[in-house]
């Protein structure tokens, strides 16, 4: 079992190692229609999830190859705070954690739950999406197992905001003919300055997403920034580090898996080595070139 993939330079966190929580198949209680995994049915729980000690093993053995990372990140093949025994992993990745920050990148649906919330406390960095603060417009985009209130959604974010004394990170994923409105984000800038996250991101579809739906352009980006006050907004864009990662073939397919790669990803961030064994698998035949709005990604076939 894969738990521990990357290091991949994060467009909003630097260096991350990932953690995934889920890594025998997609296990969400959401099923948005940008996502990057496969199209799958919301569930309440992860199926087989690795133990802490499985967890632990192998982020310890990644930092010995990987020391430099900026931050440990709890990910999953769908939603990481269904994780059965979140609290104590957290407590025990902070014993290993080095420089490095731990964080979490979750739907936000946890915050509605207390004893998560208890869990998310111990880490550094928490991000949670909100992607529209309009019910009709949120259940369209996130889709979640359970008709989750978005008023009361944020509610529970600001709640919880009150409470952590880490870093809380909202991010805002812009989907064309969605939530890409002037009144979408005058609803959202409300809600983000009840909240008060120490930053927010607004980012649009920049990979395969699992449904028919499209980005929109940067400058729309912009302008819709421009309705965010009060809180410190950022467009998200790529952060590449000096680091070029060594990534084996087994280890270029287990990232595929969770994460399909852009040209620029590969360029930036791959050593030669590693670029060599992406060409090779691309011509075997395990991964694939595919075309996103002009944007060439790698992804397994």
């Amino acid at each position: 079992m894969q738990i521990v993939f990357g290091p991949v330079s994060s467009r909003r966190f630097g260096v991350s190692l990932g953690v995934d929580l889920s890594p025998a198949q997609k296990c969400c209680n959401f099923d948005c229609v940008y996502c990057e995994l496969t199209a799958a049915k919301p569930v309440a729980a992860i199926k087989n999830p690795p133990s802490v000690e499985q967890v632990i093993a192998e982020v310890k053995a990644a930092l010995v190859v990987h020391p430099h990372i900026d931050v440990i990140t709890l990910t999953a093949n769908g939603e990481p705070t269904l994780y059965p025994d979140l609290a104590r992993l957290v407590r025990e990745l902070n014993l290993i954690k080095g420089r490095a920050k731990t964080l979490i990148l979750s739907n936000g649906s946890g915050a509605l739950d207390p004893k998560i919330c208890e869990a998310l406390k111990g880490l550094d960095i928490v991000k949670f999406s909100l992607d529209s603060a309009v019910q009709k417009t949120f259940a369209r985009i996130d889709r979640s197992d359970d008709n989750i209130d978005v008023g009361e959604l944020v509610a529970a974010m600001a709640k919880f905001r009150r409470e952590f004394k880490g870093e809380l990170v909202l991010e805002i994923l812009v989907v064309k003919g969605l939530n890409d409105t002037k009144v979408e984000f005058v609803a959202l800038n409300a809600a983000l300055n009840q909240i008060s996250p120490a930053r927010v991101d607004i980012s649009t579809i920049d990979r395969p997403p699992a449904y028919p739906v499209k980005g929109v352009s940067r400058e729309l980006l912009h302008e819709l920034a421009q309705q965010i006050s009060g809180v410190l907004c950022v467009i998200a864009s790529a952060k590449y580090g000096d680091e070029k990662f060594e990534l084996s073939k087994e280890e270029l397919l287990e990232l595929l898996k969770r994460r399909p790669q852009s040209e620029n990803d590969v360029i930036n961030s791959f050593s030669e080595s590693s670029k060599q064994n992406l060409h090779e698998l691309l011509a075997d035949g395990m991964i694939k070139v595919v075309d996103a709005a002009g944007t060439k990604f790698y992804r397994l076939a």
